[in-house]
């Protein structure tokens, strides 16, 4: 974590301690079971003709036995809330990126356990005033306790005003 920008006598930050408390603290989790006509239809919207997604006798040949879901459809599984809200300070928000580590493939059939834990914040000034940088850890674990994957993620919010349709605190 950085510390605050200081201007002459006087710290402007607007992570305080409040915010700083969700650092570390696991989202509730929310467990998906993988369905095969999810994985298919995923397949198809992202335009991925692989056979190991929709093909069952194509994907039973294959080293992995059976349907596998592309590693992207992890993003459409969603963490659960914080146990309180998270007190976002700004209105508007941007997506800063994303970062995957696969680990094991995700089957069909599969139950996917995922949440959420800020990892870190911190602010920059830009053309947009001041911006809170929230970096995020999603973790993906199946029914075995097998971590699939993690994905850290960047959050970028900024701005006063009626807030964006769909910030919801994560």
């Amino acid at each position: 974590m950085t510390t605050p920008e200081k201007s002459e006598s006087t710290v402007t930050t607007v992570i305080n301690e409040e915010l700083r408390s969700f650092i570390g603290v696991d989202s509730n989790p929310v467990t998906y079971e993988i369905e095969r006509h999810a994985v298919e239809r995923f397949a198809c919207a992202v335009g991925d003709p692989n056979p190991l997604y929709t093909d069952e006798i194509a994907a039973r040949k294959s080293a992995y036995g059976g349907l596998i879901a592309p590693p992207t459809f992890l993003r459409s599984l969603l963490p659960g809330a914080y146990p309180k809200p998270y007190p976002e300070p700004f209105a508007h928000i941007l997506d800063g990126g994303s970062k995957y580590r696969f680990r094991v493939p995700v089957r069909v059939g599969d139950r996917i356990t995922v949440t959420r834990k800020i990892v870190d914040l911190f602010e920059k000034q830009g053309r947009l005033g001041t911006m809170l940088f929230k970096i995020s850890e999603i973790s993906y674990v199946n029914q075995l306790g097998q971590a699939a994957a993690t994905q850290t993620t960047t959050t970028i919010t900024y701005g006063t005003g009626e807030k964006d349709p769909g910030v919801d605190g994560h």
